[in-house]
């Protein structure tokens, strides 16, 4: 074979895959979801890169997607205090209107109330605990606050720990994707209580535990690899989810915030991010 011939063999080949490189950039892109979302953003938790994204620095209500900024912080700033009595007043049982169904005088851990506050939405839950270790629900939000800066959420401020609708709370989709995916990267214990489909609240006193199921249906569904976090609603905030899911050990997390149709939109936009993943993108 002479050498012209090689030179057009390699030349019909190096054109063959770049044809192929192109039409596989093009189904990528094709391929890319559309959400009713009013933000969303998809983040690759392993390194931080957005994915996908729509109106991700919007200020929005984050409803109770705000308690995974109550249990990092927690599991950042007050670990050694984790598997201490619980203060349960009066004010954080009778919040409404998601509930764990605590009253003054149970007897748990600040630890088992978290895990059930993240199981069931709990908000009397989550004001016992920012009473318990900051003091006061405004003492607790100033940790929150210190903490979303430390983790990189720069236009996010709250006012209380479980996202109930105030003026002063708010945070944007890509800041929420940087503050989960800090949650999942670094916290073995946030990675297993946002995974929990279920879960049996452990008392001090000996009484019969009592039993919560999630109100994340992702992670009860046949999605391949789900594996958390939190759901979300006010009617300020409308329909709110953080979803993230594990495949070959990379982990993707989505937020959505104000999507009537979260259930089907996070699976579709963590496929596509996982395609893009698997292609290099």
């Amino acid at each position: 074979m002479n050498f012209r011939c090689k030179k057009n063999i390699v030349t019909s080949l190096m054109t063959a895959a770049l044809l192929m490189i192109s039409v596989i950039t093009m189904a990528v892109q094709a391929a890319t979801p559309t959400t009713g979302a009013e933000a969303a953003c998809l983040i690759d938790v392993n390194t931080g890169k957005i994915l996908y994204q729509q109106n991700p620095t919007k200020w929005m209500h984050p409803a109770s997607t705000t308690k995974i900024v109550t249990l990092i912080t927690a599991l950042d700033q007050c670990a050694d205090k984790l598997d201490e009595p619980l203060k349960i007043s009066s004010y954080a049982a009778n919040i409404e209107p998601s509930s764990l169904g605590i009253a003054p005088g149970d007897q748990l851990t600040v630890r088992e109330a978290l895990r059930g506050m993240m199981v069931v939405s709990g908000n009397d839950a989550a004001v016992a605990v920012a009473e318990t270790l900051g003091g006061s629900v405004a003492g607790y939000a100033e940790m929150m606050n210190a903490e979303a800066k430390k983790m990189g959420a720069a236009h996010t401020h709250f006012v209380n720990p479980n996202g109930l609708t105030a003026a002063k709370h708010y945070t944007t989709a890509v800041d929420m994707a940087k503050m989960a995916a800090y949650g999942l990267k670094n916290f073995p214990e946030f990675r297993y209580i946002v995974s929990l489909k279920a879960y049996d609240v452990k008392y001090l006193d000996g009484r019969n535990p009592k039993h919560v199921t999630t109100t994340n249906h992702f992670l009860t569904s046949s999605y391949a690899g789900a594996n958390g976090v939190k759901t979300g609603f006010t009617n300020a905030a409308g329909e709110c989810l953080v979803a993230s899911a594990t495949r070959n050990g990379q982990t993707l997390a989505v937020v959505l915030f104000n999507d009537d149709n979260r259930w089907e939109d996070a699976p579709a936009i963590l496929d596509y991010g996982f395609r893009r993943l698997q292609l290099g993108k």
